[in-house]
């Protein structure tokens, strides 16, 4: 059951991220999943560093800093997904 609420938790925050970022990231919905899994992962890794991961009630630091991993994966996720699968420029050959 954690593995299910990994994958909604990494959508809802790829998804909030890729709105969050400026211009338009043409990712496929399946690794705007992936990105806000990893997101969620970086955010809690911080949280545990600075000392907020298990708090009394809503732990809003630890979503916050979850939704700013995501972006910060988004952001920089995106355009290595581009150069990877070549951006869809043509190429001169000129």
């Amino acid at each position: 059951m954690n593995w299910l609420w990994a994958i909604v938790l990494g959508l809802i925050l790829g998804v909030i991220a890729r709105a969050i970022l400026p211009g338009k990231q043409a990712i496929p919905l399946w690794l705007t999943c992936v990105y806000g899994i990893l997101g969620s992962i970086l955010g809690n890794a911080v949280a545990g560093w600075i000392g907020v991961r298990h708090t009394g009630g809503f732990d809003w630091i630890r979503h916050l800093l979850q939704l700013a991993g995501a972006v910060l994966i988004v952001a920089l996720g995106t355009p290595l997904w581009h150069s990877i699968r070549g951006g869809g420029r043509k190429r001169s050959t000129t």
